[in-house]
């Protein structure tokens, strides 16, 4: 127990004003040699506690026996190295408040934590070889290009159970072994972990943390966590963790009240209870609050390569009368209601992450018109990456729900997000929170029959994947799951026994190849240059029609929206390019368990005025469907002539096909 610190004057300073961002390589425990002699050094931050002591399995939890050393340099941190103890031992503090109450907390700052209910820190250590060069490389070059997200959000301990081993949840190991595959055969860009820092309330779903810098160890080891961020890179995926600064609970070994005052939280409950979550919030205005929060970011990205942070409750942060009556917030200084410290917080931890890993990536779950989250911070805005688009979302999934009788007069709900689409950086997000609390899943909020749901749930997924913006979609939708989401279950993998279920599940993979192949899906998303009314008035036949456009010179993509159940022959839709254009994609298509209602073969413009343009061409509307439509080639004029001439009983289409098909033998027979 001799006089050792990893504490220079320097770190001291920086952690008093507030710029101190790389605690985690100084308070916590951590495995070091002092004076030729292996053991642990500890470090704990309790400015006012009496006296802090180190307890754990080493000493049989004896309170008097490894006292801990106040620094003399009124940091209000606490030390002691510990020789002849290392990694697996289990330990708290415990800690005497001024008023002489006796505390026992687990660190802040350990990078395990023992099994809840279990509530003891571990000392580890965070080795790791690392085999994800070539993913780090490709990621610092791509950081400015666009690129495609298509995100798929899941809770760890319900993705997948093994019901024949007493319904436990996979490890890390086995998700490294399952999942990785399961999402890249998906062809999702990107996986989205809720909280997986340690939390010891499971119905939380991982949203009331503790541990903020371990892993659950529900699923392993830290490092079984780093293979399995590993493994997801080597396939070319990234891996956004969801991460919570604007709420923590107060269970009596957390650091609510951690050294007998009110230190991480803020006295009065006016700022410091949270009433939706029945919780304590951060005060940020506290400099050493704001290093634990930042450092804490820093960490999962340095430490364990995540490639971002999805922020929750963003806007539980942003407003000091959020969730509040009259009477139960305080103003801020200039008597609005707006968090000026959280908002300063927000805006540092930003341009923090952005110094440091400009090649990660923020995102906001903001559900207020507050401007500019995903706009950066020299400009006024929050210095976010995206910001989840929760008008869409609320607005997409209203109008699904009507019975297609009554969506003519209700157009507006399906085409008001692309007002103000461009005015963020939007992922449109089909998250967890939307099949929970008797909401139903996505499939049964559709309307209709059996047949009309699962068309629904293929037209809205085609629509969302064709929308501006940037994408994300919780477990269970992609196989069109049955029921509510239960955490405490699997999803309902026996589902793809059927073709219905199997073909949603063949779409969203279909989708995500477009999006990944198709610049003019993600090169514009978050620009108007990418994106094209071409109508959104036939509110009759409840039809929207859009251009989405990808960098120069690549081909147009015209899609329809169709959202009755009735077919539609010779519809005209204007296009913006002359020539020949192809159905690349059709919800209705039998392969996804649709009717068939295809546009097959070539489909040729006319040189019709149609919604203001020169050209048209006619097609199949298909029931309760969405069809993208890709722009092929010119087209000679003798072609466009001989598809002018009517052929009785031949459909547009047939018609397109076969005058292309002559044009073909022609040429041919010119060529030999």
């Amino acid at each position: 127990m001799t006089n050792f610190s990893l504490l220079t004057e320097f770190d001291v300073y920086l952690f008093k004003e507030g710029r101190h961002f790389h605690l985690f390589e100084k308070l916590g425990s951590h495995l070091v040699a002092h004076e030729g002699i292996n053991g642990v050094y500890f470090a704990v931050w309790a400015p006012n506690a009496r006296q802090v002591a180190l307890i754990g399995s080493f000493n049989m939890w004896n309170k008097t026996s490894h006292p801990m050393n106040a620094r003399p340099d009124h940091s209000g941190i606490w030390e002691i190295f510990v020789p002849a103890i290392g990694r697996g031992e289990i330990y708290k503090y415990a800690i005497i408040s001024p008023e002489g109450k006796n505390l026992e907390k687990t660190d802040p700052y350990a990078y395990m934590w023992e099994t809840p209910p279990k509530t003891a820190s571990v000392v580890w250590d965070l080795n790791y070889e690392w085999k994800d060069q070539a993913w780090m490389e490709r990621r610092k070059i791509m950081a400015d290009q666009p690129q495609p997200y298509s995100v798929y959000e899941i809770h760890a301990g319900s993705w997948r159970r093994r019901g024949e081993e007493g319904n436990r949840s996979l490890s890390y190991r086995e998700m490294a072994e399952e999942l990785v595959p399961y999402v890249k055969e998906m062809g999702f860009t990107h996986i989205e972990f809720m909280p997986i820092m340690e939390y010891p309330y499971e119905p939380s779903w991982g949203y009331q943390v503790l541990g903020y810098y371990a892993p659950s160890s529900r699923f392993g080891t830290p490092q079984d966590f780093m293979r399995l961020i590993d493994r997801f890179h080597e396939e070319e995926i990234g891996v956004i963790l969801d991460w919570v600064p604007s709420h923590f609970p107060n269970d009596a070994h957390g650091i609510a009240w951690f050294d007998g005052t009110y230190l991480y939280e803020h006295a009065d409950p006016r700022l410091g209870f949270h009433p939706d979550w029945k919780s304590a919030i951060y005060n940020y205005g506290r400099n050493e609050v704001r290093c634990f929060l930042i450092s804490n970011a820093l960490f999962w990205l340095k430490m364990y390569h995540a490639d971002g942070l999805r922020v929750d409750a963003v806007a539980s942060m942003l407003y000091l009368d959020y969730s509040r009556k009259a009477g139960e917030w305080i103003p801020n200084i200039f008597g609005g209601n707006q968090n000026l410290q959280a908002i300063s917080f927000l805006r540092e931890l930003n341009e923090t992450i952005y110094n440091d890993f400009p090649d990660a990536i923020t995102i906001a779950e903001e559900s207020t018109s507050y401007t500019g989250v995903s706009r950066p911070v020299y400009t006024g805005g929050l210095g976010f990456n995206q910001k989840w688009m929760m008008g869409w979302m609320h607005d997409t999934l209203g109008y699904m729900k009507r019975d297609p009788m009554y969506r003519k007069w209700h157009q507006g709900e399906i085409t008001f997000s692309l007002i103000y689409a461009f005015t963020e950086n939007f992922m449109l997000p089909l998250s967890h929170d939307e099949v929970v609390y008797g909401k139903g899943s996505l499939l049964t909020r559709m309307p209709g029959d059996e047949w009309q749901k699962f068309a629904n749930l293929r037209l809205m997924f085609g629509y969302m994947f064709t929308h501006p913006g940037s994408r994300l979609l919780f477990m269970g939708g992609e196989i069109a799951q049955g029921g509510e989401w239960n955490f405490m279950g699997s999803l309902d993998w026996w589902l793809l026994d059927s073709p219905m279920h199997k073909g949603v599940q063949q779409l969203v993979k279909d989708l995500n190849h477009l999006n990944k192949v198709k610049s003019a899906i993600y090169w514009h998303a978050f620009s108007h240059e990418g994106f094209e009314w071409i109508a959104h008035d036939d509110t009759q036949n409840s039809v929207i029609s859009y251009i989405r456009k990808g960098k120069e010179g690549d081909k147009p993509l015209v899609v329809v929206c169709h959202f009755q159940p009735s077919v539609i022959y010779g519809y005209s839709i204007g296009v913006p390019v002359a020539g020949e254009w192809k159905e690349i994609l059709n919800t209705d298509d039998k392969k996804y368990g649709g009717g068939g209602v295809l546009n097959g073969g070539q489909i040729i413009s006319a040189q019709e005025k149609t919604h203001g343009r020169d050209q048209s061409v006619s097609i199949i509307l298909a029931p309760l469907a969405t069809m993208v439509f890709e722009w092929v080639q010119p087209v000679e004029a003798r072609v466009i002539k001989e598809l002018q001439t009517e052929t009785p009983g031949q459909s547009a289409p047939k018609k397109a096909a076969k005058a292309v098909k002559k044009a073909e033998l022609g040429n041919n027979a010119g060529a030999r």
